[in-house]
């Protein structure tokens, strides 16, 4: 029997296999466990972004509608159990350790032995069938068609929350190559929904989804009135429920709370009891952490997990509305594989002073390499080998200079920036 150490290294062993797109492992592997995939009611979470504030919003919905409901989500921010959720609680390491014994002989018995994302997806369907969850909600890890996730054959509902580029160089370098392979969860005669704006895209998951004999609903954002944010949440009035408010903070909320009462209203048809008075009570009790998240208020210090083009688009919009043009200090970390080039530019106008820094991930752009962007667009920049050295100088300039200091960048650094916030302030 593993105890939770001896887990956490299988899968340390397990990650050195890299990342593999494909299902045959993981359908192999889920058919070894009995196919948990297919016992419990799955709803499917692909899309660009938005897919864990979306999926954290229906949790807590679900759990506020007396469902005992299950998440998984990627990547983790603070540990590998942060993943896996039940009732919108992380799960303990005794209970991932309980899951861990029995999918690692399994896993061990194949020739072709799975990955990383793959051991992770196996223990997310078995652990919430083990529960008896009445239904989970599971985040795609990249893409759709080829993710260790899309092994349900009947998903509930399937939803794509937005199409933008991203993982260009396994998904494609256009919206009609990246919506392909997002399209792939949808299922024959399951009932889908795409809660993006992007016409390209709508035109391929239409397609798909006439080709999968079932209808492709799509969010009505028109539905949206008087949306406003600050650093300690959102409202808006939505048509047919009202005012709604919740903690979580940015623009891009607006179009998440608009996907998840969509999807509410999707799932009420699938004969769910979900009342207009849990739709409010959940998103008024949601949280999700590394979403432009209030770490600090005096000073104010925020981390938001904009990693992409048009997450930094929503981060700088969400920085105008909140900061109302009071410049920023800049703490930020990408990956390599990211469009950061262009980042010095939508983020410009909003930011006073720039901290690098190399998230501790073998995919991280040097801190020296993403200094130099900034700096090339005149910005007064700093580049720091050591992360905790780096995140002490922001947060000093950040006081000096009475400014809010933003975090902004890969989701890989926000247990690493934590750690060292909770040592420096």
């Amino acid at each position: 029997m593993a105890d939770y150490d001896e887990s956490l290294e299988y899968l340390k062993i397990a990650a050195q296999r890299g990342s593999k797109l494909g299902l045959e492992r993981i359908t192999e592997l889920c058919r070894l466990l009995g196919n948990p995939q297919e016992k419990t009611k799955i709803i499917h979470v692909a899309g660009t972004n938005g897919k864990g504030s979306f999926s954290a919003m229906l949790s807590y919905i679900l759990r506020a509608a007396g469902y005992l409901v299950g998440n998984f989500s990627s990547p983790a921010l603070t540990g590998v159990t942060d993943s896996f959720r039940i009732n919108c609680r992380e799960i303990s390491p005794n209970v991932f350790t309980w899951v861990m014994n029995d999918v690692i002989p399994v896993c061990e018995s194949m020739e072709d032995k799975p990955t990383e994302f793959e051991v992770l997806t196996a223990v997310a369907y078995e652990l919430f069938h083990r529960v008896d969850c009445n239904v989970a909600i599971i985040e795609c890890g990249m893409g759709g068609d080829t993710d260790s996730t899309n092994v349900v054959s009947s998903p509930l509902l399937s939803v794509i929350t937005n199409v933008a580029p991203d993982h260009t160089n396994f998904l494609g370098k256009t919206i009609r190559d990246i919506a392909k392979h997002k399209a792939g969860i949808i299922k024959e005669g399951r009932p889908a929904l795409y809660g993006g704006t992007d016409l390209e895209a709508f035109e391929v998951l239409n397609a798909v989804a006439c080709d999968k004999n079932t209808l492709l609903n799509v969010t009505d954002h028109m539905r949206i009135m008087g949306a406003s944010t600050d650093i300690h949440g959102t409202e808006l009035e939505f048509d047919g429920f009202g005012m709604i408010k919740t903690p979580l903070t940015g623009t891009f909320q607006f179009y998440n709370i608009a996907n998840v009462i969509t999807a509410v209203e999707l799932l009420r048809r699938e004969g769910m009891e979900i009342s207009d008075e849990a739709v409010k009570k959940g998103l008024a009790e949601a949280q999700w952490h590394g979403r432009f998240e209030l770490i600090s208020e005096d000073p104010v210090v925020i981390f938001d997990g904009a990693h992409n083009s048009d997450g930094i688009h929503q981060a700088a919009d969400t920085l105008r509305r909140c900061f109302e043009g009071k410049k920023v200090t800049l703490l930020t970390g990408v990956m390599s594989d990211k469009d950061y080039n262009l980042y010095p530019e939508m983020l410009g106008q909003y930011i006073d002073t720039v901290f690098t820094v190399k998230p501790d991930n073998p995919r991280a752009l040097d801190s020296k390499t993403l200094a130099a962007v900034y700096a090339k667009r005149n910005f007064d920049t700093s580049a720091f080998s050591d992360f905790e050295a780096g995140v002490k100088a922001a947060y000093d300039c950040a006081k000096s200079k009475n400014t809010p200091l933003v975090v902004l960048g890969s989701l890989y650094m926000y247990k690493q920036f934590i750690e060292a916030f909770e040592k420096i302030k």
